[in-house]
């Protein structure tokens, strides 16, 4: 079995049926559908052609993937999907609407979590309990709040989420019973050393120690990472030798997602000759640990 624990539907064109097709094609037996929910105040216009054009609001900005269309392509294809679903915290009372989804809806994952506020905000941090009282991992979408420009000088980023890697260790250790999930390019940067003074949203070149992702992973066994997205595949694919190490240290806590179309990361994987095992752990034997599959 296969599963993809990182993808959206309704998603630069694929519906549904056009998902299921696809994963079918690439040997991809389950997918997580998680939300990507974008308030009024944090809407991202860059990204609006990505989504269905049924979500947008009158005011002319976009709500992202939701967790309606979600459920609708779910119900549609039951044993292929399971749902996911992260309420804005800063929108009304987080903890109950996920409890709801959770019950109503049988949604058993958290995310993805993609809002302008700090990982530790203390309404965040009451969804993340939840998520781990009921058994959910935590998807979280992470870009840094300041890159350096050519002078080393931290230049503000408008589209930051989540905070820096000081913010998410403080809500691993505030919620020591929920499995949080690191994904995006303010959480993959941190694989090595001197990301503080990268400029570059997705840094390349060879890794050199002190990458903060380390430390995270050897003192937190509650942080897992997905392998999604053109962040994680560059993290990996910026030194393959170092990958393959990264790979077989953390084997136990990582997760193939794609987050995107395209077979790219299971080709990128396949080339690293892992050890049998270590590949199953990646394409399914870890994401089953988490959630049931249907």
């Amino acid at each position: 079995m296969v599963i993809d624990s990182h993808n959206h539907v309704n998603y630069h064109g694929y519906d549904a049926d056009a998902l299921v097709a696809e994963m079918d094609g690439y040997g991809i037996d389950v997918t997580w559908l998680l939300t990507w929910y974008l308030p009024p105040s944090e809407d991202v216009p860059g990204t609006h052609g990505a989504f269905s054009p049924t979500s947008f609001r009158p005011d002319g900005t976009h709500a992202g993937a939701t967790l309606p269309e979600l459920l609708a392509a779910r119900d549609r294809h039951p044993s292929r999907f399971v749902a996911g679903y992260c309420p804005c915290p800063h929108e009304g009372s987080a903890p109950a609407l996920f409890q709801a989804a959770y019950d109503n809806h049988g949604v058993r994952v958290c995310g993805e979590w993609s809002y302008r506020m700090l990982l530790d905000d203390p309404r965040g941090i009451e969804l993340f309990r939840k998520a781990g009282e009921l058994g959910c991992p935590v998807v979280l979408h992470i870009d840094a709040p300041y890159l350096s420009d050519a002078a080393g000088r931290l230049v503000y980023q408008p589209h930051w989420y989540g905070g820096d890697m000081g913010a998410l260790e403080r809500a691993l250790i505030a919620c020591p019973e929920t499995v949080f999930v690191g994904h995006a390019p303010g959480f993959w940067r941190y694989i090595s050393g001197g990301a503080e003074h990268d400029t570059a949203t997705y840094p390349a070149g060879p890794i050199v120690p002190g990458g903060r992702l380390f430390d995270l992973l050897d003192a937190h066994e509650n942080l897992w990472a997905d392998l999604s997205a053109g962040s994680g595949l560059t993290a990996l694919s910026r030194d393959v030798d170092h990958a393959r190490e990264f790979i077989l240290r953390h084997a136990t806590r990582l997760l193939y997602g794609r987050d995107a179309h395209g077979n790219d990361l299971r080709e990128f994987l396949d080339a690293l000759d892992l050890p049998a095992d270590v590949l199953s752990l990646l394409l399914c034997e870890n994401a089953a640990r988490l959630v049931s599959t249907p």
